[in-house]
């Protein structure tokens, strides 16, 4: 699955490994990766509702009725191409447009979804954006919208994922958002995660795609990744936001293309031990390993072996700090970065370029 990193997985079901990511717990993910050890996360008689893993109390009782208001708007996605067969989740976003995520289908030549009722009908991809790892797909027929969140929702409160599961059409899980801004290590590649959504609400590889809810039946996030539990991890979940969906799946229904603000820079991780290694004073950041002629970091005069420690008014302890600032950024604005360099500190602006994918 391209961009993915061992361990952590996305959570699209492949039906060639089916029997093997069940037999593990461990399905490949959709391109996460902690200690390098995240996953991207036939319609039977559905249960009225399915709530696994979840703490009973007066909050859970909404579940029933979040999922029976969601249910319409949750569809499985099935795909096939060289690699196989595989299947994921989406969401209505509009009457006859849904959102998944762009690994479940990245390379596929052809994508169905089966609505709740059971109904399978063809699907195109309108177009796709690898960097947030979001799809938009066009249906023939009108399908009734979820409705999206339009900020984020606090921590602690209820968070319900309704998808695919291995198959599993219209599986239901509940939990809370245990926390916001998340970013799944990446090591310095790219695309990365960044500004998500952490939940406890379990998911497994075939949720991705599919909608994390909050209390109030909005979507809250479209969920993308989780850590299993061979890395001694329990229900941590990732999704992304609502605010950052409907923002990309507008400028993919417009453009058919989504843009970024660009450095041209490459970076890795600042871990104690290298920089022990290197005898720097400085414990934590992002090293600048390369720069590209020509680009905005160049121009601004960014250099190889600068250790980033600031940008914006953010403290930089990893390489996400950085992609998590420049994923909000938008192309053109300035962008103030405190470096470290020969043991002194110094500020460098840059104006971001676009990046042409």
């Amino acid at each position: 699955m391209p961009g993915a990193t061992q361990g952590i997985q996305p959570t699209m079901s492949l039906a060639r490994s089916r029997v093997a990511a069940v037999a593990a717990l461990a399905a490949l993910a959709a391109g996460c990766g902690g200690d390098d050890s995240v996953e991207r996360p036939a319609r039977a008689e559905a249960p009225d509702v399915v709530v696994e893993g979840a703490r009973t109390n007066g909050t859970l009782a909404r579940v029933p009725e979040i999922y029976r208001r969601l249910e319409p708007s949750v569809v499985a996605v099935e795909v096939s191409g060289a690699e196989g067969r595989g299947e994921g989740s989406g969401v209505v976003y509009e009457p006859r447009r849904i959102v998944t995520n762009h690994h479940v289908v990245a390379g596929a030549d052809d994508v169905a979804v089966v609505l709740a009722s059971g109904k399978r009908i063809s699907a195109r991809v309108v177009a796709s954006d690898p960097r947030t790892d979001l799809a938009l797909l066009a249906v023939g027929r009108v399908l009734p919208p979820a409705k999206f969140a339009e900020s984020l929702p606090p921590v602690g409160s209820l968070a319900v994922a309704i998808g695919n599961p291995l198959g599993f059409a219209g599986s239901v899980t509940a939990g809370v958002v245990s926390g916001l801004d998340r970013a799944i290590p990446s090591g310095g590649r790219t695309p990365a995660l960044v500004n998500l959504l952490q939940t406890d609400a379990p998911i497994s590889p075939g949720n991705s795609g599919g909608a994390l809810v909050g209390a109030d039946g909005e979507v809250i996030g479209i969920n993308v990744a989780y850590i299993p539990p061979i890395a001694r991890a329990v229900s941590i979940g990732f999704a992304i936001p609502s605010p950052t969906v409907v923002d990309v799946l507008r400028q993919l229904a417009a453009d058919g293309d989504v843009e970024h603000a660009f450095l041209g820079v490459q970076l890795r991780p600042l871990t104690p031990e290298v920089a022990d290694r290197l005898g720097l004073r400085v414990q934590e950041g992002a090293i600048v390993a390369g720069v590209g002629n020509g680009t905005p970091g160049d121009r601004a005069g960014l250099r190889a072996g600068d250790i980033i420690v600031e940008v914006g008014e953010r403290e930089v302890a990893s390489v996400e700090d950085v992609l998590s600032v420049l994923r909000r950024t938008e192309p053109g604005n300035k962008l103030t970065f405190t470096v470290v360099r020969d043991g002194d500190r110094r500020d460098v602006t840059v104006t971001t370029g676009r990046r042409a994918d």
